[in-house]
C-alpha cells in the first residue's frame, strides 16, 4: 500500500453489516472483548465497514481486528467516536500517558490511515512503556461522507473550536472574520466547544490527563510543537522536519499546549490523500517513540 491513493472506489453509503451467523460465533467474538456488548460490537463493526469502504488503505479486517471501543460520545450525525487503549501492563509503571488523535479534519485521509498502521504496530509491540489512548477518526462526519470535507456536519473546523485565551471575547470568531475573511473551511463554530467531537476531546484530556498529545494532520509536511517551553520541540520525526507554525484561537495546540501546558506534537504529513511509504510510516513511528522516551 506504499504511496497508494487513500480514497476507495466504493465511496458511497456503507452496506449493511451481515449479522452474526450463530450465537456461538457471537459468543466467540464476545470472549475476545468481554467488556464490549454485542450491540457495541455491531456498532464498531459498522464503523469499520464504513471506514474500509472509504479508505482503500484500511481493510475492514484491519479495523475490526483491533477491538476498538465506543467512547460513549457521538458526532453531530450520531456516529460513535471510537477509541483504543493500550494500558499499563502488569506491575510496570508507564513512563507517560500519550493521547493520539487522527482525522480531526475529514479531508486529511492519510492522517486517519496512518494511525491504524501504528495501532497494529502497538498490537505487536506494546510493552507498557507508555499508556496509550488512541482515536483514529475524530471527525467521522467529515471523512465518511461521499464527498469528504475538512469540517464536521455543522460546518465547523474542529481545530478552531476549543476554549482558549480570549474565548470570552469571541477571539476565534474575530480571527475567522478578519484573518481568514470568513473562510468556510476554518469556521470556528458559534462558541467554544459547541461541537460534540471537541467536547469528547476536551473530556478525554481532562479524564485521561495525558503527558503528551499527538495530533496527525496533512498536508504541510512538517512537525509542529505547542507547549509553554518549545525547547524540547522535535527537530525531525521521520521525513518531517520542525517548522513551528504558531497557535490560532480555538486550536488544540493553543488549548492543550499553551493554556493547559500539555505538549502537543502535530505531525503534518506531506499529502492528505496519498499514504507515506511503509518505510516512512515505520520511521515516523520509531522517531516519535524515541522522542517520547527522551522527553517525557
Amino acid at each position: 500500500m506504499a504511496g497508494s491513493i487513500l480514497l476507495s472506489s466504493i465511496a458511497g453509503a456503507a452496506e449493511p453489516i451481515t449479522p452474526f451467523a450463530s450465537i456461538a460465533a457471537l459468543e466467540a467474538v464476545k470472549a475476545d472483548a468481554p467488556l464490549v456488548s454485542a450491540r457495541a460490537l455491531e456498532s464498531v463493526q459498522s464503523i469499520c465497514k464504513r471506514i474500509s469502504d472509504k479508505l482503500a488503505s484500511v481493510a475492514y479486517q484491519e479495523c475490526a481486528s483491533l477491538n476498538l471501543q465506543l467512547s460513549g460520545h457521538h458526532s453531530v450525525d450520531d456516529i460513535p467516536l471510537i477509541v483504543k487503549e493500550y494500558p499499563p501492563l502488569g506491575k510496570r509503571v508507564p513512563q507517560a500517558r500519550i493521547l493520539l488523535v487522527g482525522g480531526t479534519h475529514g479531508d486529511e485521509l492519510a492522517a486517519i490511515s496512518i494511525v491504524f498502521k501504528w495501532m497494529h504496530t502497538l498490537e505487536k509491540h506494546h510493552s507498557g512503556l507508555f499508556h496509550w489512548r488512541i482515536n483514529p477518526l475524530m471527525n467521522p462526519d467529515g471523512a465518511l461522507r461521499q464527498k469528504h470535507r475538512r469540517t464536521n456536519a455543522n460546518g465547523v473546523d474542529l481545530n478552531r473550536n476549543f476554549a482558549t485565551p480570549g474565548s470570552e471575547t469571541d477571539a476565534a470568531l474575530e480571527y475567522w472574520r478578519v484573518k481568514t475573511r470568513q473562510n468556510a473551511r476554518r469556521y470556528p463554530g458559534p462558541f467554544p466547544l459547541s461541537e460534540p467531537e471537541t467536547n469528547w476531546l476536551f473530556e478525554e484530556i481532562r479524564d485521561f490527563n495525558p503527558d503528551v498529545v499527538i495530533a496527525v494532520h496533512a498536508p504541510y509536511s512538517l512537525v509542529d510543537y505547542d507547549a509553554p517551553d518549545r525547547k524540547n520541540a522535535p527537530r525531525q520525526i521521520g521525513h518531517l522536519y520542525k517548522n513551528l507554525m504558531g497557535t490560532y484561537p480555538g486550536s488544540l495546540g493553543n488549548y492543550a499546549g499553551v493554556h493547559l501546558g500539555v505538549p502537543v506534537v502535530t505531525l503534518e504529513l506531506p499529502h492528505a490523500g496519498i499514504m507515506p511509504t511503509q518505510r516512512q510510516i515505520s520511521r515516523l513511528w520509531t522517531d516519535l517513540v524515541r522522542w517520547l522516551v527522551l522527553n517525557t
